[in-house]
């Protein structure tokens, strides 16, 4: 199977890396200084079990999607239709593209732009970060539910085999919606403190504001007429036991002085909320908390 990634960052290249150690042909697309290095080393993988350099390919342009079996989307949810726009000309008329991405609505996005594509959405279970150009670090999980597509069932086969642990679900928009409650609660706050999610727990009025939001993010999604699968109040908890190192994605983002996905999580609930008549003061704040300090970064 030929993979692209488009949006090379940390999960795109932790999947990447997995699918290609499995010995399938995947190419990276990314920044120039992360190119350079995959060419020049090949891809640094620094789990917990194993130190590898993967070869694989690189590029800085998104044609590299061409002649792709699968495409995984991970751009930022910002640079989505811009980037769907991009791989449009190059895309195979039978490529899958998959969308592993923050926020609930990715894959309508991506589909109104490759009207024409196969394009299911993924919600992805991983903690990793990029350590520096052509280096990801994994910290823990790696699961993928998936949505039904006709290439959906050859494709996870594939995972599998990759040691990538992957199931199909119908009601992917639900656990969409239950990534959106973890990621709601837990990325803001770790931005703002520069905490990982482990010392982030301690703090005093954490659990009563993880509460609240969480409660807010329920009453949006009732509205909506999602539902949520399983216990949202245990993987709540989860979080902090299985990834205590780990920081969110935003405060990752905030650290190098990078815009954050903040408006498609917190910010999404809060503009969900006023559409639909659902009070969502917790989120708001912790929304605007981040744009604050994201605005504070931008030269004057």
């Amino acid at each position: 199977m030929k993979v692209a990634v488009m949006g090379a960052g940390a999960v795109g290249c932790y999947y990447g890396a997995m699918l290609a150690r499995a010995g399938h042909e995947v190419v990276l697309i990314g920044r120039p200084s992360h190119v350079e290095a995959v060419r020049a080393r090949g891809l640094r993988l620094e789990t917990r079990t194993f130190d590898e350099q993967v070869p694989l390919g690189a590029s800085t342009e998104p044609g590299a999607v061409q002649g792709a079996d699968l495409v995984l989307f991970c751009v930022k949810s910002t640079d989505t239709e811009a980037a769907a726009a991009q791989i449009r000309p190059h895309l195979s008329p039978d490529a899958l593209v998959l969308t592993l991405q923050n926020g609930v609505d990715n894959d309508e996005r991506v589909r109104s732009v490759l009207p024409s594509s196969e394009v299911a959405a993924a919600v992805v279970y991983v903690a990793t970060e990029m350590a520096g150009p052509g280096h990801v670090k994994h910290h823990g999980r790696g699961e993928l539910v998936i949505a039904p597509s006709r290439r959906s069932e050859q494709v996870a086969q594939q995972l599998l085999a990759a040691d990538v642990p992957t199931q199909i679900s119908g009601n992917v928009r639900g656990s969409l919606w239950a990534k959106l409650v973890l990621n709601c609660a837990y990325n803001a706050l770790s931005a703002v403190s520069q905490l990982p999610y482990g010392e982030l727990v301690k703090g005093a009025g954490v659990a009563e504001v993880i509460r609240d939001v969480v409660a807010e993010c329920l009453a949006v999604a009732k509205a909506e007429g999602v539902e949520i699968p399983g216990d949202i109040d245990a993987a709540i908890r989860g979080i902090a036991q299985s990834m205590p190192s780990q920081y969110s994605s935003t405060a990752q983002d905030l650290a190098r002085g990078k815009p954050s996905e903040i408006d498609h999580l917190n910010g999404f609930v809060v503009r969900r909320g006023e559409a639909l008549g659902v009070p969502t003061p917790a989120n708001r704040v912790l929304f605007v908390m981040v744009r604050l300090l994201e605005n504070k970064q931008q030269p004057r």
